[in-house]
């Protein structure tokens, strides 16, 4: 129904900013919802900020959950991010934070619940990504059934709905559905390993999927005009 509260995980990427106007446009209310979790780039930070502020969200609530604490990737540690890494490798790189999405989803089903909302939005993607385990439509299929299971609401009857609106596209598919929403891709931040300017690197794995998705999507990235 046009205007139930749905809560959207914004890290100020291409892939949230995509899902969440998707979302808006679906009718829902936007509550999103930031996780400082002691990434080395915290520049992304910023960038959801602008994209809350472009996407007129409800609300923007920025957590402080700081997985830095327990180590165990190349983005919460200190640790070299890979760089100009083969991306069909089998292998599942550095830069995957253990259970990372399964924590995000956990303080958005909290916040749902007390919203009253039993809609979730995340960008997830499961073709052009880096190979992480909680970015599959499988592990999407569980967490729902986990959230009817976790909570008030749910053993009250309500079925809770995480939405992946990206889950099947390739990142030129991504890139196309924003760019005709009308986004502003260069208010985001994909790197992984940005200088200390904020400048992104141009060789981690992000930077690589980012480029190669705009190029096979025949649009220049405005993040690299400014």
């Amino acid at each position: 129904m046009a205007s139930d509260p749905a809560v959207v995980l914004l890290s100020g990427g291409l892939d949230s900013y995509t899902a969440a106007a998707i979302a808006r446009v679906d009718g829902f209310r936007l509550f999103a919802l930031t996780i400082r979790y002691g990434q080395r780039h915290s520049q992304e930070i910023a960038a959801a900020r602008a994209v809350a502020r472009a996407l007129a969200v409800a609300r923007h609530v920025e957590l402080d959950v700081n997985l830095a604490a327990f180590g165990g990737s190349s983005l919460t540690d200190d640790v070299p991010v890979p760089k100009d890494r083969p991306l069909d490798l089998a292998d599942i790189p550095s830069t995957y934070v253990p259970a990372r999405n399964t924590v995000f989803l956990a303080l958005a089903l909290a916040w749902a619940e007390t919203l009253g909302a039993t809609d979730i939005v995340i960008g997830v993607n499961a073709l052009d990504y880096s190979g992480y385990p909680d970015c599959r439509p499988e592990f999407i299929a569980a967490f729902e059934r986990l959230a009817v299971l976790a909570t008030a609401k749910g053993v009250q009857g309500s079925a809770f709905r995480v939405h992946a609106p990206l889950i099947a596209m390739s990142k030129a598919e991504i890139i196309r559905t924003g760019t005709a929403l009308g986004l502003d891709y260069g208010l985001t931040h994909s790197c992984y390993d940005p200088d200390p300017a904020g400048r992104p690197c141009g060789h981690c794995d992000s930077c690589v999927l980012r480029a190669a998705g705009f190029r096979q999507a025949g649009i220049a990235d405005p993040l690299l005009r400014r």
